[in-house]
């Protein structure tokens, strides 16, 4: 069978035509799958597609039309993707249900630590021979509390490390992780949550009852200098409640590996093309503020992880077989 990978970055290319190799011919093109692009798989029984892709319903019926069967997500998030639409269209989905938690906990930490000890702005001082240590005092983590909002593997890993450095755990979620309360961890009411933390971190899906989760009435119960960092899902904060905070001289800082309207920016070039999301412009400006490009996931050991289960997935397609990672079934195993 022949897939065309869809949104395939430079190091992943030889990761996914290695992990294929002697099995099936796949066809890795940069180019994202959107509306503009859905029309190049025609002709493509498989496509896989990228966590930003566009698998809303006009998109998935050009996919269809073009004789597009089976869709591998490489991901684990699916908020991109109408399922009822592509159950309508009798497409099967999947998606990569887990993979190393350790790549976005050990990240999730690496923005804390760099805003913290403000790692950027000192970066950026002595590469002009700016040696000086004004504005660049940070505060030991050890004793303070930090809030995990979702204890799942990744917050689990992310809560391992915050143990590490000798930190108070608070945590929240909809059932308790039994590692984490091992370590010590009190799970409270999210209001407490974010009144008590002065690290707040987000590991939680994207659904309709996540979506802002944090939104001006979370972030007004926030310590004024506190630490808020999102390396989960854009839309589980709300952009311009943040702003307003941050232009308020609250908080001590932010690190946001995603952003609710990332779709069309992020994984792109834009540094010659003119900024029209005043929001992101806005955030930008702040010098407490780190935001990359949803990197978080991107190390070798996940990136091969996540090649070796989009393979599984297109195994079990062709065989009729259906594993946890299919989000629409669309036929009766064989």
């Amino acid at each position: 069978m022949e897939i065309l990978a869809f949104g395939v970055q430079d190091d992943e290319r030889p990761l996914i035509e290695r992990a294929f190799a002697g099995e099936h011919e796949v066809r890795c093109v940069d180019v994202f799958l959107n509306g503009d692009t859905a029309a190049i798989a025609r002709g493509y029984e498989a496509v896989s597609t990228s966590v930003n892709a566009d698998l809303g319903g006009p998109v998935l019926q050009t996919l269809a039309a073009g004789g597009t069967q089976f869709v591998a997500q490489r991901s684990t998030g699916f908020n991109n993707i109408d399922l009822d639409v592509a159950e309508r269209l009798a497409l099967t989905v999947a998606r990569v249900s887990s993979y190393s938690p350790y790549s976005v906990a050990e990240f999730a930490w690496t923005l804390a630590m760099a805003v913290n000890r403000r790692v950027v702005r000192a970066a950026n001082r002595t590469r002009d021979f700016d040696f000086r240590l004004e504005g660049l005092m940070g505060r030991d983590l050890r004793g303070r509390t930090v809030g995990v909002i979702g204890t799942g593997r990744i917050g689990e890993a992310f809560t391992r490390i915050a143990h590490g450095f000798g930190m108070n755990l608070l945590g929240w979620d909809l059932a308790e992780n039994p590692v984490c309360a091992g370590l010590g961890m009190r799970y409270v009411e999210r209001e407490e949550l974010f009144r008590e933390a002065d690290v707040v971190s987000l590991h939680v899906p994207l659904l309709p009852s996540t979506e802002h989760l944090v939104d001006a009435r979370a972030l007004g119960l926030m310590k004024d200098d506190a630490i808020l960092v999102n390396s989960s899902r854009g839309g589980l904060v709300d952009t311009r409640a943040l702003v307003d905070v941050l232009r308020a001289g609250r908080l001590l800082g932010v690190g946001l590996d995603v952003y609710e309207a990332e779709a069309g920016l992020f994984f792109y070039d834009k540094s010659l093309d003119v900024v029209t999301d005043d929001v992101l412009a806005r955030l930008m400006t702040f010098p407490n503020v780190v935001v990359t490009s949803h990197q978080a996931y991107y190390t070798e050991d996940a990136v091969t992880e996540i090649v070796d289960t989009t393979v599984r997935n297109v195994r079990d397609y062709v065989a009729g077989r259906h594993s946890e990672n299919v989000l629409v079934p669309a036929r009766p195993p064989r």
